[in-house]
């Protein structure tokens, strides 16, 4: 059963038509969230997220994620599931200094049994998720049958029109149409399958900080269909 509190709607995007569950009120203390983040000790993991992470306390993993079998089930068709992670994540770098690979949509590993939940902590202006559609080939999402054809693809684009400008992905671009756009909202939670295609949506003088208290902090738990 879901949480009595919980604002739901479900989207279905593109030609896809793959699900985004939004969830309003999303966590019962999502203050007591943001106090225990200011209090964790952020770093670089990995090469790809422009900012800083931290682990997220078991407990309170289970805690926002127990009452979510039953959405599950009905959207994507399994009502259990793995906690893969769980990730405090800041976004810190400045627009000038992503790297190629980050100015440019993503997905989160090509299993569509991994869902990610992406719990936004800050504010609205901050910036919310955009999912796209790749042009050259028509993909909204990209599994392990498409990978090889997506990637061979993608190189081809960048070789004919060269690297994104160095800043954060807004709208259509000359790689990627712009499919949809969920507007960040404090306490707000988006549930969507890994594989789509997607980014954060951060408008150009966005500031970025460090702070969990005043940046654009999110948790970002990962979660596989079993």
């Amino acid at each position: 059963m879901i949480n009595s509190w919980w604002d739901v709607k479900i989207e279905y995007h593109g030609t896809e038509q793959q699900p985004v569950i939004i969830i309003d009120n999303f966590a019962s203390d999502p203050e007591g969230l943001k106090k225990a983040a200011s209090s964790q000790q952020f770093g670089i993991m990995g090469p790809y997220y422009p900012g800083i992470r931290s682990a997220v306390a078991p407990d309170s993993v289970i805690e926002f994620t127990k009452n979510l079998a039953s959405l599950v089930a009905d959207v994507f068709g399994a009502s259990q599931f793995d906690i893969v992670e769980s990730l405090y994540s800041l976004v810190t770098t400045p627009a000038e200094r992503l790297m190629p690979i980050q100015r440019l949509p993503h997905f989160d590993g090509l299993d569509p049994r991994r869902l990610a939940l992406l719990h936004y902590l800050g504010t609205p202006e901050q910036g919310g998720t955009a999912f796209y559609r790749h042009r050259s080939t028509g993909y909204e999402t990209v599994t392990a049958d498409r990978f090889e054809h997506f990637s061979k693809t993608l190189e081809a684009d960048v070789q004919r029109d060269g690297l994104p400008i160095a800043r954060y992905i807004s709208g259509d671009t000359p790689l990627y149409d712009q499919i949809a756009l969920h507007e960040a909202k404090f306490n707000r939670a988006i549930l969507y399958r890994g594989i789509t295609l997607h980014c954060a949506h951060i408008d150009a003088g966005t500031t970025l900080t460090a702070d969990p208290l005043r940046g654009r902090l999110t948790v970002n738990t990962f979660l596989e269909l079993t």
